[in-house]
């Protein structure tokens, strides 16, 4: 049996923190308006489409100084958006990763729009 172990990108990565996040974070549904149609997102995320760069039009109408965690289908581009913003200025933003991971990070409930 042989064992082949492959590192990963940090785009690609889960929560970055198994700890419940602050209450007074602010949510980002960075998926597809498909996507949420298909699974809902979590109760008071606000959703910008990565895919179509509406994040990154959106981004001088955001805090920079405000708590963020972000998700998506799978972390990667939360991941990226994560990066977008921390090269905006943003300085306290979480990947939480997938729909279920944010889930079972923040505790909130997903909701269909």
């Amino acid at each position: 049996m042989a064992l082949l172990v492959v590192g990963s990108l940090a785009a690609c990565s889960t929560t970055e923190s198994a700890e419940q996040i602050s209450s007074d974070v602010v949510i980002l549904d960075v998926r597809t308006a498909e996507e949420i149609a298909d699974s809902g997102l979590l109760d008071g995320a606000q959703h910008y489409d990565f895919n179509s760069g509406e994040l990154a039009t959106e981004l001088l109408q955001l805090d920079p100084d405000a708590e963020y965690g972000i998700y998506c289908r799978s972390g990667n581009r939360a991941g990226q958006a994560k990066s977008v913003m921390e090269d905006a200025g943003f300085t306290d933003v979480t990947n939480l990763g997938s729909l279920q991971d944010a889930v079972d990070t923040t505790g909130l409930q997903i909701v269909k729009p």
